[in-house]
């Protein structure tokens, strides 16, 4: 039978269902995953179209997946990321969800304290178990949608769960079917589906979600969790591992829209912003982030790369204020006391700043040589250096002026003489065994003590 396909517009053949295949032993790949080995990448050669969704966005599970990893943050804190999110997002709610725990008083005071701010945006949603007992604190919280797990993979069905495919299946659907019974959207989290057998389980799996929401009249989300970070982007590559293959798979024999379509990843094989990428190109509407990366092992996708993502695919921020991004990484460093790699994209204290003198000496000409764009508008941070025995004078005349504010005919050169001084005292310093970058304290101290007005009230103006 042909069907004109809603996402490609073309007829195509749609006789073919997939049907859950309920094996007596769990499939656990082990040609790729062996455990005492590298994960393998197998290539099959199919390639499957792109399918950029016309409207893609942001969700954050930092209160949900984020916490799980650091000490609980308190209910202010809370409320303060959360109103960064929003300003973050901006008003056309591009970083759309968020998610909550509702386990503890304390989690459940924190979501009133968020709801009663009146935001539009994120839009606040929850995470339970399949229990009685969530299922009422969710009905109680107000909420419009929440996330159940429904592990995907047969090293949770078999491993962990001790049950069959077809058990697996049936207590999956009966929750979903309790979800919509409170007139809750149900986000569905496919836990693990990097190692599911993802046309004997996944697809008619969500197919029969799709008609249970059908039934219902109530939609269906469907979260491709990537949990261990096993998910590959290369053309050509082989299921289950292969994102493009996930996402085309789940919008073209399960009928998932992609406004319904999420990616949750981790980055465990530094691959979390690549896939989630990937995961936009072919089809889905929705990443899912935490703020700095923080969660579960090496952490999730980081929210504010999926920002810059956002603004490179599309040309734009299309509302969002990335200078939050900056405000953000202050209150983790300074209200929360989180240590920030000083070198993280973005985030880092030093992510923006050089040591290396041959490119302190382009930005002294020019920062757009050495900067990766313009920071100081962009992310409310100007491009700096610091200074070690690598810097030399342009590194050194480069933090003076941007130290003291000196541009045009105001800043001065390498080649002025308290600059020749100051190298030579760092040359010293480096000589007698330094190891350590020369901190602002001492060049301040050592600017006051050789300056003696030489610099014609340039610096005591500032």
């Amino acid at each position: 039978m042909l069907e004109l396909s809603p996402f490609s517009n073309l007829l195509e053949q749609k006789t073919y269902k997939y049907s859950l295949q309920d094996v007596p032993e769990p499939n656990l790949y082990r040609d790729l995953f062996s455990y005492t080995e590298v994960p393998k990448v197998a290539f099959n050669h199919r390639h499957v179209p792109m399918n950029m969704p016309e409207e893609i966005w942001i969700t954050d599970t930092s209160f949900r997946d984020g916490q799980q990893s650091v000490e609980p943050y308190t209910i202010e804190q809370i409320v303060d990321l959360f109103k960064l999110l929003s300003r973050l997002g901006g008003p056309n709610g591009l970083i759309r969800q968020t998610e909550f725990f509702i386990y503890s008083e304390k989690d459940r005071e924190a979501l009133r304290r968020c709801q009663d701010l009146g935001l539009r945006y994120p839009e606040i949603t929850t995470w339970i178990r399949a229990s009685a007992h969530d299922f009422k604190l969710v009905k109680e919280s107000g909420v419009e949608e929440t996330g159940v797990l429904v592990s995907a993979s047969d090293y949770h069905i078999f491993k962990k769960m001790k049950l069959t495919r077809r058990q697996a299946l049936d207590k999956y659907l009966a929750t979903v079917s309790d979800i919509f019974d409170m007139g809750i959207v149900p986000r569905c989290h496919l836990e693990d589906i990097t190692r599911a057998d993802f046309y004997g389980f996944v697809v008619p799996f969500v197919n029969e979600l799709s008609k249970l929401s059908r039934q219902a009249g109530i939609p269906v989300k469907i979260r491709a969790c990537d949990t261990m970070g096993y998910g590959i982007s290369h053309p050509g590559v082989a299921l289950p591992r292969s994102v493009p293959g996930i996402i085309y798979g789940l919008n073209h024999f399960s009928d998932i829209p992609s406004g319904m379509l999420e990616w949750h990843g981790h980055n465990d094989f530094y691959k979390s912003v690549t896939n989630a990428s990937t995961a936009w190109l072919y089809g889905a509407s929705a990443v899912n982030c935490s703020m700095l990366g923080i969660g579960e092992r090496t952490g999730n996708v980081p929210l504010e790369a999926m920002v810059m993502e956002y603004a490179a695919l599309k040309g734009g921020f299309n509302g969002m204020d990335p200078t939050a991004i900056s405000d953000i990484a202050r209150y983790f460093r300074h209200e929360i006391g989180y240590k920030i790699p000083i070198n993280a994209p973005f985030v880092g204290r030093d992510f923006n700043k050089t040591r290396a003198g041959i490119h302190a000496d382009g930005l002294l000409k020019d920062e757009e040589i050495y900067n990766i764009f313009d920071t100081k508008t962009i992310l409310g941070l100007a491009p700096g250096v610091m200074v070690s025995n690598t810097s030399g004078s342009a590194g050194i005349a480069y933090w003076f002026n941007d130290h003291y504010g000196l541009t045009g005919e105001q800043a001065i050169n390498k080649h002025d003489p308290l600059i020749t001084k100051l190298k030579d005292w760092v040359d010293l310093e480096y000589a007698n065994g330094r190891l350590t970058t020369v901190s602002t304290e001492e060049l301040e101290e050592k600017v006051h003590l050789w300056s003696s007005g030489s610099l014609n009230g340039k610096i005591e103006t500032q």
